[in-house]
């Protein structure tokens, strides 16, 4: 065997060293420019319908380059947000607002649903499992330790992680397997509030208004717990933003059955200018459609006096 190399053949190795890392740079540099490229795009559309027609092929995008960058924390993190966006904006909310008479439509959409959710939810555990090998096993085996690990840079992936799980719980409350895991996302989402309550200017604050809105006190929830998410997420978002006033709306003021708040609240949902704010133009469209159609079937939630205001 011959000390040295052949010349002829180290350069082919060279070669083809250099050709394999050219590539995967190329392909991280893809990776980089694809996991924060389409979100703002997006964002700034007010055309829920395009939007929706356009994700679904985003998403599928990046999991091919996915595939070559397996461990590419931008590209898993923007899966775990897209596929959670994605299934509550054009899944979960169209299915909330369908007639009784299409149960069986609901049903399905609800089922689609969740699998997105639990599909951003692998991609958020992923994302985890990145700077911290071994995380999920960890939290399913000691929670409080492995989330008092977290620091603020592990947030938006945490907020992923424990909202998608959340959603996969919520719409189906009948999957006792899944509904028993609603201790984990809980202490994640409790965790990112305690390191950064300001997340998304004020997205933490808006989960826990719908959260603790539809949980008794007994639970540790309220309305006066509710109402002070919903204080501190105005604060955040500079009103900004139409989604608290709809949370406390759909949350707090129909389980007080307090139609006056509700109809106050959705006027201050619908009043906030979409164009006036781009980078929430799309959040805020399907917010005020969400203020809307509630609007429209308040009767299906308060006892209204069936005299109107004309009649008197």
């Amino acid at each position: 065997m011959t000390k040295y190399l052949n010349p002829i053949i180290a350069s082919l190795l060279l070669g083809t060293f250099v050709s394999c890392s050219v590539q995967k740079m190329a392909i991280n540099t893809v990776a980089d420019a694809m996991s924060g490229s389409t979100s703002g795009v997006f964002a700034t559309d007010d055309l829920p319908e395009f939007i929706a027609e356009a994700v679904p092929f985003g998403l599928k995008l990046n999991e091919a380059i996915l595939e070559q960058t397996p461990e590419h924390k931008g590209l898993l993190l923007s899966l775990a947000s897209g596929y959670a966006q994605y299934s509550y904006a054009f899944v979960q909310l169209p299915a909330d607002t369908l007639t009784p008479s299409d149960m069986q439509k609901t049903k399905a959409m609800k089922s689609y649903a969740k699998k997105l959710y639990l599909r951003s939810r692998d991609y958020g555990f992923r994302c985890m499992e990145v700077d911290h090998p071994g995380f999920k096993r960890d939290l399913f085996s000691n929670p409080e330790k492995a989330l008092d690990e977290m620091v603020v840079e592990d947030v938006p992936a945490l907020y992923w992680l424990g909202l998608s799980w959340m959603g996969a719980i919520s719409i189906t409350m009948s999957d006792l397997s899944l509904l028993a895991e609603l201790t984990y996302a809980e202490k994640i989402l409790f965790r990112c509030l305690e390191l950064d309550e300001s997340y998304g200017e004020g997205a933490l604050r808006e989960f826990f208004i719908t959260y603790d809105g539809s949980r008794g006190e007994a639970m540790g929830g309220g309305a006066d717990k509710a109402r002070a998410h919903y204080k501190r997420a105005i604060e955040l978002s500079k009103g900004r933003k139409a989604s608290p006033y709809v949370a406390l709306a759909t949350t707090v003021s129909i389980s007080t059955q307090d139609v006056e708040e509700f109809r106050s609240l959705l006027g201050l949902a619908l009043a906030v200018d979409v164009d006036a704010y781009p980078e929430y133009k799309l959040e805020n469209t399907i917010a005020q459609r969400k203020a809307n159609w509630y609007l429209k079937n308040i009767d299906d939630y308060f006892l209204l006096d069936d005299v109107g205001d004309d009649d008197e």
